[in-house]
């Protein structure tokens, strides 16, 4: 019995892990979209002081938040960590992870735009 969930184990996804990776990938690419869109947003609006003060202020809220986000699958046990009836959740959950990090700065960068002239 031990053997045969071994051999399922490696030959299934650990979802812990692999969201733990996407956690971390999906933080590094908004983090990199936002300073991008919120340098843009300076040299468009002229608010660099106020620009700054936003990038920082929302990387430290998006940081929690993926932690929270991440912990729901860091308290898996070991046998449901390569179930694969967990892949719907899982899929689920990579999308709206994606398109926060992906959408979250450029929608930010629009609205600070927009608030600014």
């Amino acid at each position: 019995m031990n053997k045969a969930l071994n051999k399922t184990a490696a030959q299934t996804k650990d979802w812990r892990k692999s969201i733990s990776d996407h956690v971390a990938y999906a933080l590094l690419v908004y983090t990199a979209i936002h300073i991008f869109a919120t340098v843009g947003a300076m040299k468009a609006t002229g608010l660099k002081t106020g620009a700054l003060f936003a990038l920082c202020i929302l990387v430290a809220a998006v940081i929690p938040a993926l932690r929270k986000f991440e912990k729901r699958w860091k308290n898996l046990s070991d046998e449901q960590a390569v179930d694969p009836s967990f892949a719907p959740a899982y899929k689920r959950d990579l999308t709206l992870l994606w398109v926060a990090a992906i959408g979250l700065p450029v929608a930010l960068t629009f609205i600070f735009r927009a608030a600014a002239g």
